[in-house]
């Protein structure tokens, strides 16, 4: 219940607050969901893996498998081998664990985030231009985030994006200087996702990257490693 006390003080509604208490303890199990699922897909693919090569040496005739069977099977070992990536992908961005400081490669990191988030660009009918110089590379407190920030800067631009816009991705070397800077067509400001806000300031500031956060752009630069 809500007392005429709590509604005129100006604090948060009780319902606001106990949502972003669940919303919290709903996406913290995401980790070890996706722990899980990896655990579980991974066993049957596995098993497919083994009975696929006890297949192939059955089909053998004269040491070789008939070309006509030899196709299907590479298809198959090709779509195991791509479900497996697409977990790993997955669990990269998802799973967090600390890395310690070092140093990353930025421009890979930014194409694995792009390849995760493609469906998400593709549904909002978005035209991603990235301009990424191969084989910049970032020094950070904590290695193990970098993922996390690249994917939030990601998602505030398609989040405030609307259908058909261009958001452009770009990783330099600027100086002494890793920059990765996300632009979104929105220049008016649309505010998109706050979370993805409120997150990179949080965490940038905790591992002393530069953020430059202001309507359109994003702009994370680390010192050059």
């Amino acid at each position: 219940m809500i007392n005429s006390t709590a509604a005129n003080s100006g604090a948060p509604p009780v319902r606001e607050v106990t949502e972003t208490v669940v919303d919290a303890a709903r996406y913290s199990t995401v980790p070890s969901l996706m722990d899980s699922l990896l655990h579980d897909v991974r066993n049957p693919l596995n098993a497919m893996s083994i009975h696929l090569e006890v297949l192939t040496e059955k089909l053998k005739v004269d040491g070789q498998v008939p070309p006509s069977q030899e196709k299907n099977l590479k298809s198959m070992r090709e779509q195991i081998q791509r479900v497996d990536g697409i977990l790993r992908r997955f669990a990269e961005f998802i799973v967090s664990r600390p890395g310690g400081a070092g140093e990353a490669d930025l421009s890979e990191t930014v194409t694995r985030a792009m390849e995760v988030l493609a469906h998400e660009s593709r549904k909002r009918r978005l035209q991603v231009r990235p301009t990424l110089a191969p084989g910049v590379r970032a020094r950070l407190a904590d290695i193990g985030e970098l993922g996390f920030l690249v994917v939030q800067a990601l998602t505030r631009a398609y989040g405030r994006s609307e259908t058909g816009h261009e958001v452009t991705v770009v990783v330099r070397r600027e100086d002494a200087k890793a920059v990765f800077e996300v632009v979104d067509a929105n220049a008016a400001g649309v505010a998109g996702s706050s979370e993805a806000s409120a997150a990179l300031e949080l965490r940038c500031a905790q591992l002393g990257v530069e953020l430059h956060l202001l309507a359109g752009t994003c702009r994370l630069s680390f010192p050059l490693a």
